[in-house]
């Protein structure tokens, strides 16, 4: 009987023990059913919201009205002043120098992103990446297997740009930081500035019409060259200070004259020299410092015509440097560009003959593919692009040129010859 009464008492409290468990769980779960509807019932009230603000917009477009903007729309729409843009070149040169023993063949690539932003209708800040194998202010190429980079190393990357620009109309603007070059080049030639170079200060700009067929504008800058931390030491920071001034006149076929005239004022390179300009042909102390300023005055043209129906521009330009003492010290080119590259299937093809004289202009900034850079030097560009599809280009480029007599010492009169084979997709 004792016996009995203990197995009942044990099955009683397993019982209850698992009833308890079953009462527990069951709230749980009620908890859980709970929460789930609140979720529900948020999900819901926020359908109904989406669905009103719908009917909203239908209603507001069918009446002709702008529509506005949705909740979600409200959260995205930064995303829509977001610029990204970039390209990709790779590129094979060869290069054929008297100055070398033997031919010289390589392998580069160039590599850019961009990002602009608009923070207001009036004020965008851009920002650009760039390949490169070192800080050099004319050239973002990586040498494959060269520079140090050989065993299939990784590549650098460099700030390239970095800028804010106000822009309160559409004829004028003013940017600050480091830039793309604000001035305007005929042919877009590169005597006095390679198409990397990307300045580091100030720029303004104002364009604006005096009348229905000419218009005219004006652009002023100030750029550190570089700062000295110790002036005493080393003498006052470098700068460049430059003004450009430009006339267009649009005639009734279509065809238009540019023409204009540019002042660039570099100060204190006169018994100096500096990390990134090499000297390139200019002429240099024996103490390797710069042995002349270099204050350029260029007068430039370029007319634009329909040649059948290929667009065609002719171009000039001549600079002098009016800095005292320097007698090697004038430049010019002359120019055409038949047909453009635009649409696949399509071509361009340009000529260019160039003379500049050793104190001319900054060797270290000019085109550093001419003579492999520099001044002191007169020759020839051929150029030729086709248009392989949407955003993606073939180009071929021929420099035939040679050193001047009086050039760099044993250079004289030695040919320089540089071929370039570029595939270049944009995006």
């Amino acid at each position: 009987m004792k016996n009995k009464t203990m197995w009942i008492l044990a099955l009683a409290v397993l019982f209850m023990g698992a009833g308890a468990a079953k009462a527990d769980e069951i709230g749980d779960l009620k908890k859980e059913v709970e929460k789930q509807y609140d979720v529900l019932l948020k999900m819901q009230t926020q359908i109904m919201e989406l669905e009103a603000a719908q009917k909203k917009t239908a209603d507001a477009v069918a009446k002709g009205a702008a529509a506005p903007d949705s909740p979600l729309m409200e959260k995205i729409k930064w995303v829509e002043k977001l610029r990204i843009s970039g390209d990709f070149r790779y590129r094979f040169e060869n290069q054929d120098f008297d100055t070398r023993g033997d031919e010289r063949d390589r392998h580069r690539i160039r590599a850019r992103i961009k990002l602009e932003a608009d923070i207001t209708d009036e004020w965008t800040v851009g920002i650009r990446v760039a390949s490169g194998s070192s800080d050099s202010p004319v050239s973002t190429n990586q040498t494959l297997g060269g520079d140090g980079g050989d065993g299939f190393s990784s590549k650098d990357i460099w700030l390239d740009l970095a800028y804010g620009d106000w822009h309160p109309t559409e004829d004028f603007n003013i940017l600050f930081g480091k830039m793309e070059n604000p001035f305007y080049a005929a042919g877009k030639h590169q005597l006095i500035w390679d198409g990397d170079v990307t300045p580091e200060g100030g720029a303004m700009n104002y364009a604006f019409k005096l009348s229905d067929s000419m218009s005219a504008s004006v652009t002023g800058g100030g750029f550190w060259v570089e700062e000295n931390s110790d002036t005493a030491a080393n003498g006052a920071d470098a700068a460049l200070w430059g003004i450009q001034g430009t006339l267009q006149n649009v005639m009734a076929d279509g065809s238009h004259l540019r023409g204009g005239v540019s002042y660039y004022n570099f100060t204190h390179l006169e018994g100096n020299a500096f990390a990134n300009l090499n000297q390139k042909g200019n002429t240099w102390t024996a103490a390797n410092t710069y042995w002349h300023d270099y204050n350029l005055l260029e007068a430039f043209g370029e007319y634009g015509f329909k040649m059948g129906d290929m667009p065609t521009t002719a171009y000039g330009t001549y600079i002098r440097n009016t800095a005292g003492s320097v007698h090697e010290d004038t430049a010019w080119a002359l120019g055409c560009i038949l047909n453009k590259a635009k649409d696949p299937g399509t071509w361009q093809f340009g000529y260019e003959y160039r003379d500049i004289e050793a104190d001319a202009v900054i060797g270290g900034l000019n085109d550093s593919d001419f003579v492999d850079g520099g001044t002191g030097a007169k020759g020839h560009r051929f150029s030729f692009t086709y248009q392989m599809a949407k955003n993606v280009q073939a180009a071929f480029t021929y420099f035939c040129a040679e050193r001047h007599d009086n050039a760099i010492a044993g250079y004289d009169g030695q040919t320089m010859n540089t071929f370039q084979g570029d595939i270049v997709i944009k995006f």
